[in-house]
Formats: structure tokens, sequence, C-alpha cells
């Protein structure tokens, strides 16, 4: 009788296994479920408010890229033409006197309006064909472009820097230089430059900033 008894309650706790079973793994999974959510919560929760994706994208000034809408005309050697850039905007490159200066609008006439199309250096100097857009979610906020500018003690080779400049809204100006030979990543910091002076510079108020270390192509754009 006794040996029936004990047959009949591992029977019965045979019986109960399985569903035991099946209750802890709907708690665990339940459980696991809440801690996945929590966790989701409390990411969003703490992520950066309005943080937004940064990136570049690249346009060109070469001539065959671009529409001349001014001419060398054999006084003054000058010439001026517009060329395509990012999200509606166009870039202004005017050469005079072996001196380049570019802006970016809207236009040809807006983006002559703007601090930039009067930022010439003292020695000769021309750009590089390609810009590099910073965007914000798809938006440009800024330029970088490579500059060479004439050294007179060194006629054979001219120096290189990095010209980062801020867009709208608010005025189009320099706002950083690079100086390329002084510093191995000028590209990093142009760009860092972009992200985190270029939105809140103040046209003709603040000075342009030299990032990095100084070289001779920074020296020779003071004028």
């Amino acid at each position: 009788m006794e040996h029936d008894r004990k047959l009949t309650a591992t029977s019965a706790l045979g019986a109960l296994a399985p569903k035991t079973f099946w209750l802890q793994k709907t708690f665990w999974l339940q459980k696991t479920w809440a801690i996945a959510t929590l966790s989701a919560v409390t990411l969003a929760l703490t992520a950066p408010a309005g943080a937004q994706a940064i990136g570049s994208v690249y346009t060109s000034t070469a001539p065959k890229d671009c529409r001349a809408v001014g001419g060398k005309n054999g006084v003054d050697d000058s010439a001026t033409w517009v060329c395509p850039g990012k999200d509606g905007w166009v870039v202004l490159v005017n050469e005079d006197d072996l001196r380049e200066t570019v802006s970016v609008g809207r236009n040809h006439a807006a983006a002559a309006k703007e601090p930039a199309a009067q930022a010439w250096f003292g020695p000769f100097s021309s750009t590089a064909t390609t810009v590099e857009w910073r965007t914000r979610d798809g938006k440009p906020f800024a330029i970088i472009q490579r500059w060479h500018i004439a050294d007179n003690s060194d006629q054979d080779k001219d120096k290189a820097m990095l010209a980062v400049t801020r867009l709208p809204p608010g005025a189009v100006c320099h706002v950083a230089y690079v100086d390329v030979a002084a510093n191995p990543k000028a590209n990093d910091l142009a760009r860092q430059a972009a992200d985190e002076i270029a939105r809140d510079f103040r046209c003709g108020k603040d000075e342009v900033k030299i990032i990095g270390a100084s070289g001779r192509a920074v020296e020779l754009t003071r004028r």
C-alpha cells in the first residue's frame, strides 16, 4: 500500500513537471522582455537631445563643371564662374590679379554680397577644385576647401592650407584655417573646426581661428 502511494505521488509530480517547466519559461520570457523594454526606454531617455548625423559630400569647381559669368578681358585678368553646390547652393569663384575668392549663395548675386566674396589674401592664391560640404541631416552648414598660397621666399612651391567657411543661416565667411604641412591630420582638424565652430561663428565680429599647429601657409594669409 505504502509502495502504491509513493508511485502515485511520483506519477503526480511527473505529470506536473511539464506544466511547471512551461510556467517557469513563460515567467523568464516575460522578465527578459520587461528588462529589454526598460533598457530601450532608458537609452531613449539618455540619448543626447537633437542628436543628428553629420557627414561630408563633395562637389567640383573645375571649369568643365561650372558656368562662366565673367571672362578675362585682357586688361585685369579677372574671371568669375558659378558652380553647382549642394541643397540648392551655388559656389561663386572669382579670380582677379592671380588671387581667388570663393563664396556661397542661392545665386550668383547673393554669393557676391557675402563677406567670403571679399576674403582675398595678399600673396597670389588659388583653390583646389574639390569642395567638401559638411552636412547635418543632409543640410550643409560649412564648406572646406584647399588653398594654395604663393610664397615669394620659396617660389618653386606654393604653401597649402584648408579654409573652413560657414554657411547660412547667417553670413558666409571664413571661420578657420588649417596649415596642411604643419598638421599631418589637417583634414580631420578642418572637419572638427567646421562641426564645432562654424554654426556659432559671428562674421565680422569673431576672429578667424588657426586650428592645430601654425605654419608657413597660415602665416602668409595674414595681411
